[in-house]
């Protein structure tokens, strides 16, 4: 393998903010592949996250309107959440959407899985299409932020996703990846 395609090295590191389970941050010390070093360069850690595109068993997609403390008003968005230590990102999805909306899907299929930052961090999404979905229990979330589960048809998502209703990257693209899997498929 070319060498300007060798991965950097940690030389060492140091935390300055520790707020697990949620955040933390270091400063390391990289080395590149031509052994320059790079003091200070800062590193976010936080947890892998999943985020669930559902399609009810009638061709409904099960969203959210709510709010987030990043964003300005309100956004439309899909199930998501943290991955616990140990659990697979496909456990975590089948929980998060029991917990989140209630329903239980029949086919699972991964979107892929992909780096939050790819020079400083911040964890590893990973992205589900659910299909068949049925509601089969109440909701049990303990999310902190204001929410109302929505049942949108797909050409409702596709406007809203022009309308750039999904405020929050990982939301906008996973829809995306979501419907170029689908394709014209009712």
């Amino acid at each position: 393998m070319d060498d300007k395609f060798t991965p950097w090295k940690t030389i060492a590191r140091h935390t300055v903010l520790d707020a697990r389970p949620y955040l933390s941050v270091e400063m390391r010390t990289i080395e590149l592949p031509d052994g320059r070093t790079i003091p200070n360069w800062a590193w976010v850690d936080t947890p892998d996250y999943i985020n669930v595109v559902a399609i009810t068993r009638t061709g409904e997609f099960i969203c959210f309107r709510q709010t987030k403390y990043a964003i300005a008003g309100t956004s439309l968005a899909v199930v998501g959440g943290y991955i616990e230590p140990g659990e697979a990102p496909l456990a975590a999805a089948k929980r998060e959407l029991i917990e989140e909306t209630g329903y239980h899907a029949e086919r699972w299929q991964s979107l892929g899985s992909y780096a939050v930052d790819g020079n400083r961090g911040a964890g590893v999404a990973h992205f589900f299409l659910a299909q068949g979905a049925k509601k089969v229990t109440e909701i049990n979330a303990d999310d902190l932020e204001a929410q109302e589960l929505l049942l949108l048809s797909r050409a409702e998502v596709e406007a809203a996703l022009a309308r750039h209703e999904f405020k929050v990257l990982a939301w906008a693209a996973i829809v995306s990846l979501a419907l170029k899997t689908i394709g014209d498929k009712k």
